[in-house]
């Protein structure tokens, strides 16, 4: 949609809330429930190894890539180069890649992935990495971050017709790619997407925790879950070499 959105984002003048979370980007409406556009999830790394999946943008991403889409319009870039930057410059910025890439590390996929660190995912060694949210777009209750409950994406027509639409397709583009889901909300859709047979079990590391800092958990979910997680990626990525 980012063609049918470019003009809009090129005549903001400020990237606050209200700038954003208006009628003018407004994809859908119901009482205090909405979702509006946003121009970094438009863009499929087919080549990608590894793919990481999310619930929905939330809004500092979004204000990201409005930024990104906004000054990279001004300069007349090529539309695709402009929403690839939107992708890599809004994805889990801040603490969040911080404790995803401490966790990732922590469990090895860096010496899989014959990285120093799983930080190359990010700068560096792109190609192996694709992100993504089960909802492209930015979903707010009350105008604060969805986060994956009340309602349950899989229990909401809505948000799951967006899901089936979009992540599906991803999916489909690749079909082999390693799945890393952050959070427990995620797990459930993928989890009846292996019941589906559309996936399998084997490709997604079921039980890592979410890496927000704001997950107070983490770190004994972690511990809990490490051995486990450990023997996932060992075993995919076994298969994978034998399967070339």
């Amino acid at each position: 949609m980012f063609n049918e959105y470019s003009d809009k984002i090129k005549q903001l003048t400020g990237f606050e809330k209200e700038d954003i979370l208006n009628k003018t980007f407004e994809l859908y409406r119901c009482s205090n429930f909405s979702i509006y556009y946003a121009p970094h999830n438009e863009i499929i790394n087919k080549k990608a190894r590894v793919f990481i999946v999310g619930i929905t943008p939330g809004w500092t991403q979004t204000k990201i890539a409005y930024k990104t889409a906004y000054f990279g319009l001004q300069q007349n870039l090529p539309y695709e180069l402009i929403k690839k930057e939107c992708k890599v410059n809004s994805r889990f910025a801040g603490s969040m890649r911080k404790n995803l890439v401490e966790m990732l590390d922590n469990l090895n996929l860096n010496d899989k992935l014959k990285l120093t660190s799983c930080a190359e995912l990010f700068e560096g060694e792109e190609d192996l990495l694709h992100t993504t949210s089960l909802i492209p777009y930015p979903v707010f209750i009350n105008e604060k971050n969805y986060t994956g409950s009340k309602p349950k994406i899989m229990e909401n027509e809505t948000l799951y017709s967006y899901v089936r639409r979009y992540f599906f397709k991803e999916i489909e583009s690749l079909p082999n790619a390693f799945i890393i889901p952050l959070g427990r909300a995620v797990e459930e859709v993928l989890q009846q997407m292996i019941k589906d047979n559309l996936i399998s079990k084997e490709q997604c590391l079921l039980g890592f925790p979410h890496p927000s800092g704001a997950n107070g958990h983490r770190k004994n979910q972690f511990i809990q879950n490490r051995d486990g997680l450990l023997n996932v990626i060992e075993a995919y990525f076994a298969r994978d070499k034998r399967t070339g």
